[in-house]
């Protein structure tokens, strides 16, 4: 019921713009940074809000998180209900993750379709994931440190989730054994019966 993907790009380096590549699923882009490297290191911008304005994605970021796991830790699939909807702009600052996210809004022609990016320290691209999606992680590395930026404030009374084998869904997560998970996610609602907020 969803799509899979996993973006490959050339080594080239791009030194010129941060990149904005759509997806199949409408207003859920991955971010491509133009990343200058030296014999010092690298420097690259993770957010511009003039060029996110001018790809459309017209959001105000209020909250930053960052989390640290092990490897074959699956966090999700997780959003929050209105009023304290949230989009997100993810990526990863160490390591290795799978990153999936659904789409929940009633009205869209992708509804209850999900499309996953590989996100890494090496290839340091970015999810910018819309209010209106489930979203979660996979690590594919020990100590992998994951930071996002959040629209809106967590929430604890909004929050919501969906089981991350749902066979509805039917998530590809590229793995043949079952993840390190939360108890909150082990018992997390399946997608039959979902009444979604959006």
């Amino acid at each position: 019921m969803g799509f899979l993907f996993f973006c490959i790009f050339s080594k080239k380096e791009n030194t010129t713009a941060m990149e904005i590549i759509k997806t199949e699923i409408p207003d859920l882009v991955i971010i491509k940074p133009a990343v200058f490297k030296d014999d010092r290191g690298y420097f690259f911008e993770s957010y511009n809000k003039e060029k996110f304005l001018s790809e459309g994605i017209d959001q105000n970021f209020v909250q930053d998180n960052e989390s640290k796991s092990g490897k074959g830790v699956l966090r999700g699939l997780h959003f929050q209900r209105p009023p304290f909807t949230q989009g997100k702009l993810v990526r990863v600052m160490k390591g290795a993750v799978i990153d999936v996210a659904v789409d929940l809004r009633k009205n869209s022609p992708t509804y209850g379709k999900w499309a996953s990016i590989e996100l890494t320290e090496d290839n340091k691209f970015m999810y910018w994931v819309p209010p209106g999606f489930a979203h979660g992680f996979m690590t594919l590395e020990e100590n992998t440190v994951f930071f996002y930026k959040c629209t809106n404030v967590y929430n604890k009374n909004s929050e919501g989730s969906l089981r991350w084998n749902d066979p509805t869904l039917n998530v590809d997560w590229g793995i043949s054994v079952i993840p390190i998970l939360s108890e909150k996610d082990k018992e997390a609602p399946l997608f039959d019966g979902f009444v979604s907020p959006f």
